[in-house]
């Protein structure tokens, strides 16, 4: 083999291996945006969950203001009461503007 022959060769060869590189980053590129995806999916299910969950906490909240008892009757409507004064406060502070 003469020297030409020599570096064609060991061109064509490192063209191949370049060729091969290309091919195994963009399986790996596929792969890393499936996986990228998937996070996404479950990050926003999660958000989905916890927005739930503080709905749930918000009403279980209330619901433990409001709650009445047969010897907590006057404090449970005393209670109602401030919500209901603070309300109108609020309506009137919302209104003068």
């Amino acid at each position: 083999m003469n020297e030409n022959e020599q570096t064609l060769n060991l061109f064509t060869t490192r063209m191949r291996q370049m060729i091969l590189q290309y091919k195994d980053t963009v399986k790996e590129n596929r792969e890393l945006y499936a996986m990228v995806d998937e996070q996404e999916k479950t990050i926003n299910e999660l958000k989905g969950q916890l927005a739930q969950a503080q709905r749930d906490y918000d009403s279980l909240k209330m619901a433990k203001m409001l709650e009445v008892t047969d010897g907590d009757l006057e404090t449970a409507k005393k209670r109602v009461a401030k919500i209901i004064r603070d309300v109108n406060k609020c309506i009137t502070l919302l209104g003068e503007k």
